[in-house]
């Protein structure tokens, strides 16, 4: 009723109705109340939902600094509110695996179980995340792997086209078309169709090489034979914490040449931790919990 709400016995076509009472109701299903009686009502077309193309594992935070943040920690938690989930989200799928702490969540594509994890953070929960993977199949004609393809349209400045090639190149993009854009910004419109494993970790490094600017839309294409051999992926490695203990300031000031930190002084840390993104492919061990020896210092008299 405009922007409220009200019961009604019945309503025609076009309107939006909500009801309890079902269960098992799904996008696409039709129901019908005259089945079987006079003149009944044909289901309309079901409506076909993409099927999940990345895989990340969701699981039981168990570091030494788990419970620190979140207050919904155990697998029973984090298992509800996956499933949960499932009731509105149509196109994610949650899967229990060999472990009882960790659960299998497919999506449409790194980015939509992004969401999900960032909206499952500011609820609450602590999660220990997996690395994304893509989903594959066999061809039941041909019986060849397959693997999902992305339709990727990007708008970027003139001046930072190149390194938007560059980088679909080096990740096995085939260009599909290139042009300029007709609002006269003098942008570049670039289209590659590349495997959704050259997208994963691809949004960042696009922001970095265009300085924020590139537009990117990306959608599921279809799936094709699978591209032998690995894509790169990263080219720089992470910077890892050598110690346990509390992060100085001493301790950041010599590792900050190594790369890129993404911690401050005061946090706490245990050994291996990712505390930043290493300037260089490989991992390095970094003692960011270093002390600066005071035996050098001149005496008050």
């Amino acid at each position: 009723d405009n922007l409220g709400k009200k019961e009604v016995e019945m309503a025609s076509a076009g309107e939006i109705i909500q009801f309890s009472g079902l269960d098992g109701v799904e996008i696409g299903d039709t129901l019908v109340t005259n089945e079987g009686g006079v003149e009944p009502a044909e289901p309309l077309p079901p409506i076909a939902v993409e099927q999940p193309t990345v895989r990340m594992t969701l699981g039981v935070n168990k570091s030494p600094l788990a419970g620190r943040e979140g207050k919904f920690l155990t697998s029973r938690m984090i298992r509800d509110r996956l499933f949960k989930e499932l009731d509105r989200n149509v196109a994610l799928r949650v899967e229990e695996t060999d472990s009882a702490d960790k659960y299998a969540v497919s999506g449409r594509g790194q980015l939509h179980l992004t969401v999900l994890i960032e909206t499952m953070r500011r609820e609450g929960f602590e999660l220990e995340v997996g690395p994304p993977v893509v989903i594959y199949r066999t061809n039941e004609e041909t019986g060849k792997v397959e693997e999902p393809f992305e339709m990727v349209e990007v708008r970027v400045p003139e001046e930072y086209s190149g390194s938007v090639i560059d980088l679909f190149n080096t990740r096995n993009g085939e260009l599909q078309d290139m042009g300029l854009d007709d609002g006269g910004e003098s942008m570049s419109v670039i289209k590659y169709l590349i495997p959704t494993r050259g997208m994963l970790g691809l949004r960042s490094s696009l922001l970095t090489a265009t300085r924020g600017t590139a537009i990117i839309d990306a959608v599921f294409d279809s799936y094709r034979e699978k591209i032998p051999g690995d894509i790169q992926s990263r080219d720089k490695g992470s910077l890892l914490a050598f110690e346990d203990g509390t992060i100085t300031s001493f301790g950041l000031e010599n590792a900050q040449d190594r790369g890129k930190l993404f911690v401050k002084a005061g946090d706490e840390t245990y050994k291996n931790m990712i505390v930043g993104i290493h300037q260089r492919p490989g991992d390095l061990a970094v003692n960011v919990c270093k002390t600066k020896q005071l035996t050098n210092m001149r005496s008050a008299t």
